[in-house]
């Protein structure tokens, strides 16, 4: 399975939260959509913290080239 990209975490994180908007939702469905939500939400969180790792190696990696 292709893992989403962090756009397609966010329009997913947005389906969820429009499904949880509906009011014919049950409470179980909406516990689950909860769950999934933040789960998503964490992933997206974790691909933001991996490109400002990979910003900041190329910053320092320009950074060292400038200095010599």
């Amino acid at each position: 399975m292709k893992e989403e990209s962090f756009e397609e975490k966010l329009l997913h994180s947005k389906a969820l939260l429009e499904k949880l908007m509906h009011p014919e939702v049950t409470l179980e469905e909406s516990v689950k959509l909860y769950e999934e939500g933040l789960k998503v939400v964490k992933e997206a969180q974790v691909l933001i913290e991996e490109a400002k790792t990979k910003i900041q190696v190329i910053e320092q990696s320009n950074q060292s080239m400038d200095d010599a």
